[in-house]
């Protein structure tokens, strides 16, 4: 037995059904080409359209990155984030970060970029993409009490010396100036044997300088010159090639206009050579 011809109002189903079926595919395809064009998109216009910017930084880095008495995340990072949200134009999202937590966190995409005390190194760059030049540096200085009276590296030939085991500057320290080493494994047991007067500390400047701002350490310094820089860099995921040029051109307007070293003075953070260095470098282009 044939099967009947469909009758009026199945043919309009039928119609009904397959125009249903055609505006799913067109609308598959619309929401690839969206999907698509986003992510050719400049980087910054996607943050624009978001209106936020969100930036990992340090919350425990004290004057770098650190949580005031309201509890919110201030000190020099924040406030060069900050000025990369006022040149996108839009809102600042900060974002607490540690070491092992920044590049994850920028693959993820849970930050758009990181400024978190950073160093540029070309393991990283293996991970991720960083804005030239650099905003800032490290480098190493020694914690000594302000009785102590030191004034050049050569003076610590040698005197009993404290550092962090493994710490990459320890064999040049040693060949350079010859002071007794002794390691510890934290930087808490570094500063209780400066403390205790069993040793000057050698450290991280940045380190050091967080530690002079706790009233505990008012008799201390920091009274060398710094050594052994290593530079910090603004990173974001790989293959932004705009924002990365975008941020290259802010961070070269903090240099030529003292805006680094304005921000050290701010901070109660001691004039560093690198600002110095930078802000006559581009300082020079005018």
């Amino acid at each position: 037995m044939r099967a009947k011809p469909f009758g009026r109002a199945g043919k309009a189903a039928h119609r009904v059904a397959r125009f249903a079926q055609l505006s799913g595919v067109l609308a598959g395809l619309l929401l690839a080409v969206a999907a698509a064009a986003a992510g050719n998109a400049d980087p910054a216009d996607r943050i624009r359209a978001r209106g936020t910017l969100v930036v990992g930084t340090k919350a425990d880095y004290q004057p770098f990155g650190f949580r005031n008495r309201a509890g919110n995340i201030v000190g020099f990072e924040p406030d060069l984030a900050a000025e990369v949200a006022k040149a996108l134009a839009v809102p600042l999202k900060l974002v607490p970060v540690v070491a092992s937590t920044r590049v994850p966190m920028l693959d993820a995409g849970d930050v758009d970029l990181v400024i978190a005390t950073m160093n540029d190194t070309p393991e990283r760059r293996k991970l991720v993409d960083f804005a030239e030049p650099a905003y800032y540096a490290s480098g190493v200085n020694a914690l000594a009490p302000k009785a102590a009276h030191l004034h050049v590296w050569q003076q610590l030939r040698g005197k009993p010396v404290c550092s962090v085991e493994g710490s990459f500057y320890l064999v040049e320290i040693k060949d350079r100036y010859g002071p007794e080493l002794r390691t510890f494994k934290d930087t808490n047991e570094v500063y209780e044997a400066v403390k205790s007067g069993d040793c000057f500390g050698v450290y991280d400047d940045t380190a050091i300088i967080g530690q002079l701002q706790k009233p505990e350490w008012q008799d201390y310094e920091i009274p060398l010159h710094s050594i052994l820089a290593q530079p910090w860099g603004i990173a974001v995921r790989k293959g932004q090639p705009e924002l990365v040029a975008m941020l290259g051109e802010l961070v070269k307007g903090w240099h030529r206009n003292d805006r680094i070293q304005e921000l050290e003075r701010t901070w109660h953070i001691p004039p560093s050579f690198f600002a110095e260095e930078m802000h006559r470098r581009y300082g020079s282009d005018e």
